[in-house]
Parts: C-alpha cells; structure tokens; sequence
C-alpha cells in the first residue's frame, strides 16, 4: 500500500465565540481568537490518499485528478471566505481548526473514493506554521 499526499492553500477568516457566553468569558477562553472584527490564516491543506499503484499508470491516482477535486469540494468553499459565515459546510460548528480538518475530510471522501481502490487516510490542515490538526476519520 502507498500513500500519496496533495498541498492545497487557502486563506480565510473566523472568529471564534458562543453567542450565549459573554464577551468576558469569550475572551477568557478563546483570546484574541474571539476579535469581534474577525481574523483570518493562510491555511495549508495535506490531503493524503492510500491504496495500491495501477501497474498500467504508475499511479495510485492522477495527481491533476485529486487536485480538482480537492478544489472543487473544498478550496472554492473555503477560500478568501468567512469561515462563520460563509461555508456551508462550517454553519452552526465552532470555526476551530479541528473542527474544519474534520469537516473538510467528510466533504471529500466520497469523492475520492470514488475512484476504484483509492482511499481517503487522512486530512491534515496547518492553521499556522505551529499549529495544525490531522483527522483520520471515525
């Protein structure tokens, strides 16, 4: 079995809050994170897949083939947007990073596999050159 990656970026903007808590306590857990004017990250997405090479290709799936994918599932969701506001897939979760690694896998999955014995491993999203999380699935 060979596992193959694919780096995506994207920008985009949250904010991090609960509408039920006060601006004190938003502050107290999330810090700066919960700026009511919002702040943004330059995002970088590893999306790695897994399955066995076709002998005939060389391929366990055509790298053009999963980049557009990946962008038409996710990037032109998510880039220079509203991670709060404007993303389907995000309305109503807490705009973490965790949150988003976890949402983003589940809108690709069915779209990559898809393709006859290529499976999705895992999701990995930087939110900050220190900072990243990594969802295998359930």
């Amino acid at each position: 079995m060979i596992h193959v990656t694919r780096r995506e970026t994207f920008n985009a903007a949250h904010r991090m809050y609960r509408e039920e808590w006060s601006a004190e306590k938003n502050e107290e857990i999330f810090g700066k994170c919960s700026n009511p004017n919002w702040h943004g990250h330059n995002y970088s997405l590893f999306v790695t897949v897994k399955g066995e090479v076709s002998y005939a290709t060389g391929y366990l799936i055509d790298l053009k083939q999963l980049k557009v994918i990946i962008h038409d599932h996710v990037i032109e969701k998510l880039d220079h947007k509203n991670l709060n506001l404007d993303v389907d897939f995000m309305k109503g979760k807490m705009a973490t990073t965790e949150l988003l690694c976890m949402e983003i896998f589940n809108q690709l999955k069915a779209s990559i596999e898809i393709n006859k014995g290529v499976f999705l491993h895992s999701v990995r999203l930087h939110e900050t050159e220190n900072n990243s999380a990594e969802y295998f699935g359930e």
